[in-house]
């Protein structure tokens, strides 16, 4: 799957990408702000909205050669503040 989505953003660019993940991550938007509105909805619009922006993303992690573990222990840190945060009342 990385070595496709390489594919993808060097036949097309990187400033096209950007502009088409945009617009998929609006998309996204739209399809959580729609169950919000009517939790009758089925998720399925947001998993495929969600598949949407994770293939965009995988397109500029594999264009600028990010690391894998390295994305993960930051987003571990991320995670972290954020429960200290919550911890603090914050």
């Amino acid at each position: 799957m990385e070595e496709q989505a390489k594919r993808i953003i060097w036949h097309y660019g990187l400033i096209p990408q950007l502009k088409y993940m945009q617009s998929e991550i609006f998309e996204f938007n739209e399809a959580i702000l729609e169950y919000y509105h009517n939790y009758e909805e089925s998720v399925d619009h947001i998993e495929e909205e969600f598949a949407d922006v994770m293939v965009m993303l995988l397109q500029i992690k594999e264009y600028f050669g990010l690391d894998e573990k390295e994305l993960k222990e930051i987003m571990q840190q991320k995670i972290d503040r954020q429960l200290m945060r919550m911890e603090e009342g914050k």
